[in-house]
């Protein structure tokens, strides 16, 4: 019997193999899950009409709370998700400035999406409260320091070598 035959050696240096998977994959899915069904339900709230569901020309307290809802959801998936590509390693102080702004983000957020239902908006109640222009820059710039806050959880990558 003969022997196999040895390796051919490359000139091109050492090979490199991919390094095994650092982080959960069960833990992203399940936070991606739960993203996704909060993005829906923010759906059904921001664009009822998108399914079927527009009762009222004007965005309402039950709109509001529903994609508030949503928002949150998707905040709690992003956070797992994020927070799970961290697995087997120490997190950093910007992890920690990144969830602290996702959860300033989201009560910038309701608090200027419900001003009215708070009693500071300018449709105070017994008035119908319904989702002014005001409320809807508050809200982005809320949704907008909730997105840098995820900028922050997302883990550097490792070097080479």
């Amino acid at each position: 019997m003969s022997e196999p035959a040895p390796a051919a050696k490359s000139d091109k240096g050492p090979e490199k193999t991919i390094p095994a998977a650092t982080y959960s994959r069960r833990r992203i899915r399940w936070g991606l899950s739960l993203t996704l069904f909060g993005f829906f339900v923010f759906l059904i709230g921001a664009r009822p009409g998108v399914f079927g569901l527009d009762r009222s020309p004007v965005i309402g307290f039950v709109q509001i709370a529903v994609f508030l809802v949503g928002l949150a959801f998707m905040c709690i998936g992003g956070y797992f998700s994020l927070l799970a590509l961290w697995k087997n390693r120490q997190t950093t102080l910007s992890v920690d400035f990144g969830v602290r702004l996702v959860s300033t983000g989201y009560v910038i957020a309701v608090f200027t999406g419900m001003a009215d239902v708070f009693g500071f908006g300018s449709h105070v109640l017994p008035e119908i409260p319904f989702f002014g222009e005001w409320q809807t820059r508050g809200v982005m710039i809320g949704q907008a320091v909730i997105a840098i806050g995820f900028l922050l959880l997302i883990p550097p990558s490792r070097p080479e070598g």
